[in-house]
C-alpha cells in the first residue's frame, strides 16, 4: 500500500517548489512513499488501545502518550523542541461538578444530562445562580464589523442570557450575513460565554440544536460532563458568568411557551437583526458543587534542525489527548478516541519519519507539536501561543492534522478555510501530483476553522492550513464503502465507540499525510514565507 501515484510526477511537483534543495528525486520519492497505511494503523491502535485510557489529560494516559512520542521521534533522530526537553509545561486545573444537580426554572426542575448539562468555570468549591431573571438574546453576539449586538440596549448584569447556537448567517443562508453557512467565530459556544461574562451576565445557557451545532445533544452529554480542565489563573476565573450550560431544543420550546414566546418565532426574528426580549416572569435557580484538582500536562514538541535556516520553522500540530475514561458509565467506560484524534498524533509520525529519511535536513527546521487538553477548549495550543517555544516571527507556517480520513481515496481534498492564505496554491500544486483537486469545506457552519488547534497559529497571525479528506470517491467501492463507514464515524464521534476498526480504509489518510509532507518541504525550500490572503481577517502582527 506504498504506492499511490508515478514517482516522476511526485518528484517534479515536489522539486518544482524546492529552489535550493539539493535532494535527489529518488530520494524525495522514497521518503514520500515511506508514509503508508501498515504503521499508521500500529500507531493509532497503540495510542487508542484501552491501555491508554482515553489519553485524558494529567492522567496514566498521557505518560504512556508522551512515553511514546519520545520514543518514537527519539529513534527518527529528532532533537528536544523546547531547550534540552521535549515538553512544554501546561498548568491546568479541572472542575468536575457533582452530577446530583437541577435546574429549576418555571416551577420544574430540568434533569443533568437528560435535559440540561450545567456546570462553572469559575474556580470555585461552590457557584450557583439563584431567582435569576432569564433573558433571550438571540445569538449573544457583539460583532461591531457586522453591525451585530444582540446585547444592544438591555443591562444583563445579574440575569441569565439564553442564547441559539451558532450564528444568524447559518440560519438564513444568507451569504451577505457574516460570512453565510460558514460558521464565525461569534457561532462558537466559547464565545458566547465570554461574551455573556464581558456583559456581566450572572449565568449563560446555550440551546443546543443537533443541526447548528453540527453535533447531536449526546456529544454535549459526554463532553460538557465529568472533569473540564481549564488554566490556573490568579483571579480564579471569576470573570466568567458563575453557571454555564446548555439545555436540549425540548426543554427551549417548553421555556418559550411558559414565557408567552414561540420558540420557532423567536428564532427567526434572532436571525433577521440584533434581538433580545425578557423571557416574562421566567427564573432559573441550579447550584453547582466543584471538584477542584490542579494538575500539570504537557505539550509534546520535537525538531529536526534546518540545514541551511535552523532558526525559521514550519510547525505541524496535532493534538494527543482524549476524553479520557468515566467510571460512572455503565458498559464501555474508555473513551478511546482512535479516529479523534489518535489518526493525527500517529500521522505526525509518518510525517516525521518521511523528512527524517532525507539524506539531507531540510533547509528550514521542521517541527512537530502535540499539544494537551484540544478536547477541553483547545487549551494546549492557546497555551502555547500564550507562551510560544518558538518566537512567533520565526514560524514559518502551520500544518495541522486533526481526525483523519478515513473514509478510502478521494479525487478532492476539502480545506477549511479555503481561500485564507497562499498554502491553498501550494497544497493544490501537490494535490495535483495526485490527480487531486482542491475543494472548500464540506461541512462549512460546523465552524471548523475555529474548532482546531491551528486556530491558536492563525491568532497569532501564522498562516495555518487545515485540511484533509474530501468529498468524490475514487471510484464506486469507495463510495459505497464511505457511505457506510461515514454514519458509524458520525455516529462515534465523542463516544466511547471511537475505537480502531481493522474496516477502516487508510488510503486516504496516506494520500492526505504525503500531502502535509509535501507542502511543509515546499515551505522550507522556497524563498518566501506564505503569506495570508488579502482580505484574510488573520494577518502578521
Amino acid at each position: 500500500m506504498k504506492r499511490y501515484f508515478p514517482l516522476t510526477a511526485i518528484a517534479a511537483t515536489i522539486l518544482a517548489g524546492c529552489a535550493t534543495t539539493s535532494i535527489t528525486s529518488k530520494d524525495l520519492a522514497k521518503s514520500y512513499q515511506s508514509i503508508n497505511a501498515e504503521q499508521l494503523a500500529e500507531h493509532v491502535k497503540i495510542l487508542a488501545s484501552d491501555e491508554f485510557g482515553g489519553r485524558a489529560p494529567s492522567s496514566k494516559g498521557e505518560e504512556l502518550t508522551l512515553a511514546y512520542l519520545t520514543e518514537q521521534f527519539t529513534a527518527l533522530g529528532f532533537k528536544p523542541g523546547n531547550g534540552d526537553s521535549f515538553f512544554q509545561e501546561v498548568p491546568l486545573v479541572s472542575l468536575e461538578a457533582d452530577p446530583n444537580m437541577v435546574l429549576s426554572i418555571g416551577g420544574k426542575d430540568y434533569q443533568y444530562k437528560k435535559e440540561m448539562v450545567m456546570g462553572s468555570s469559575r474556580i470555585s468549591d461552590n457557584e450557583s445562580i439563584t431567582d435569576s431573571e432569564l433573558v433571550f438574546v438571540g445569538y449573544g453576539v457583539n460583532a461591531p464589523e457586522y453591525n451585530w449586538n444582540d446585547y444592544e440596549g438591555i443591562d444583563v448584569k445579574g440575569k441569565t442570557v439564553v442564547m441559539l447556537v451558532n450564528d444568524p448567517g447559518f440560519a438564513t443562508k444568507d451569504p451577505t450575513l457574516f460570512t453565510g453557512d460558514a460558521m464565525t467565530y461569534y457561532g462558537r459556544w466559547t464565545y458566547k460565554y465570554e461574551e455573556a461574562s464581558r456583559q456581566g451576565a450572572a449565568g449563560a445557557i446555550i440551546i443546543h440544536e443537533t443541526a447548528p451545532a453540527s453535533y447531536p445533544w449526546s456529544v454535549v452529554e459526554n463532553s460538557w460532563s465529568g472533569e473540564q480542565f481549564g488554566f490556573q489563573k490568579e483571579n480564579n476565573n471569576m470573570d466568567r458568568v458563575a453557571v454555564e450550560g446548555w439545555v436540549t431544543s425540548d426543554v427551549a420550546n417548553e421555556l418559550f411557551a411558559k414565557a408567552g414566546l414561540d420558540f420557532a418565532v423567536m428564532k427567526e426574528s434572532a436571525a433577521k437583526g440584533p434581538y433580545h426580549v425578557d423571557m416574562g416572569d421566567l427564573t432559573a435557580s441550579v447550584a453547582v458543587k466543584n471538584t477542584i484538582k490542579t494538575s500539570t500536562s504537557y505539550n509534546f514538541i520535537a525538531t529536526l534542525p534546518g540545514s541551511e535556516k535552523p532558526d525559521e520553522h514550519i510547525i505541524y500540530s496535532a493534538h494527543w489527548d482524549h476524553l479520557g475514561t468515566d467510571k460512572t458509565r455503565k458498559g464501555d467506560q474508555i473513551y478511546n478516541g482512535a479516529h479523534d484524534n489518535a489518526t493525527g498524533t500517529g500521522g505526525m509520525i509518518e510525517v516525521a519519519e518521511a523528512f527524517a529519511m532525507l539524506p539531507k535536513n531540510p533547509s528550514r527546521s521542521i517541527t512537530f507539536l502535540a499539544v494537551t487538553a484540544e478536547e477541553q477548549g483547545l487549551l494546549g495550543s492557546k497555551y502555547y501561543a500564550a507562551n510560544p517555544v518558538i518566537a512567533t516571527n520565526k514560524t514559518v507556517a502551520n500544518i495541522n492534522m486533526d481526525s483523519l480520513n478515513l473514509l478510502g481515496k478521494v479525487k478532492d481534498i476539502s480545506v477549511v478555510g479555503l481561500g485564507k492564505s497562499e498554502m491553498d496554491s501550494l497544497l493544490a500544486t501537490a494535490a495535483k501530483a495526485q490527480g487531486r483537486t482542491v475543494s472548500g469545506d464540506p461541512n462549512p457552519s460546523s465552524g471548523g476553522y475555529y474548532r482546531s488547534d491551528h486556530f491558536a497559529f492563525a491568532n497569532m497571525g501564522v498562516p495555518a492550513m487545515y485540511a484533509g479528506g474530501g468529498t468524490q470517491a475514487a471510484d464506486e467501492e469507495t463510495a459505497s464503502y464511505r457511505k457506510r463507514m461515514s454514519l458509524v464515524l458520525r455516529g462515534c464521534y465523542h463516544q466511547p465507540c471511537d475505537r480502531y476498526r481493522d474496516e477502516w480504509d487508510l488510503s486516504g489518510a496516506v494520500q492526505d499525510l504525503q500531502l502535509f509532507y509535501q507542502v511543509g518541504l515546499d515551505i522550507s525550500e522556497q524563498t518566501e514565507w506564505p503569506t495570508w490572503n488579502s482580505d484574510s481577517e488573520f494577518q502578521r502582527k
